[in-house]
């Protein structure tokens, strides 16, 4: 499986694919890939967590020791918990955010689900989010799961990024054309 989606590939993809199949044989896809978007968001909001991943100063039974509070903490438990633990005893906790991405991966597929990546200046309602869902249905033919990004410098508007498709609505590309178009004319 992980040979036909180039986005699986290397160690986060076989790491990933492990996972995959033994959430599918326990029929805890979803609650894994909960489990997996609770712990990236835990890994974004917190500098001190992201330097405890990333950094090869700690020894892994530190590692495995803090990173065992933090799950406890978060309320993470059973494979997923298992599968962090056994990534920071074999010392890719480092490629966990590539094994998270690729796990979303595969359970996309497996689902047939296709996934958008989306910028907004502001976060989007719960009606924009299902409009822009349905929005994008039609286009695919498929469900479409978001990965929503909050960046204030696009200033309105939305960029949607699907498989090798983007569309640029945002209002800076907008003004940016405008003030290209001003200084040719001028």
């Amino acid at each position: 499986m992980a040979a036909e989606d180039p986005s699986v590939s290397g160690v986060s993809g076989r790491y990933a694919t492990a996972l995959f199949e033994l959430a599918r044989d326990e029929q805890s896809v979803d609650q894994v890939r909960a489990d997996l978007d609770k712990f990236e968001a835990l890994l974004n909001e917190s500098a001190d967590l992201k330097r405890l991943v990333r950094s090869p100063v700690f020894a892994a039974d530190a590692q495995l020791k803090a990173l065992t509070a933090v799950l406890d903490k978060a309320g993470i438990v059973g494979t997923s918990a298992k599968f962090l633990k056994v990534l920071t005893a074999n010392r890719r906790l480092f490629a966990v955010a590539d094994v998270i991405r690729a796990y979303r991966a595969l359970v996309a597929k497996f689902k047939g689900e296709a996934t958008a990546e989306v910028t907004v200046a502001e976060q989007l309602s719960d009606k924009n989010l299902d409009a822009l869902k349905a929005a994008l249905k039609s286009v695919t033919g498929k469900d479409v799961a978001l990965n929503v990004k909050v960046d204030p410098s696009i200033i309105g508007g939305l960029v949607v990024k699907l498989g090798s498709r983007m569309v640029d609505s945002s209002l800076r590309t907008k003004l940016n054309s405008i003030k290209n178009a001003m200084k040719e004319a001028g």
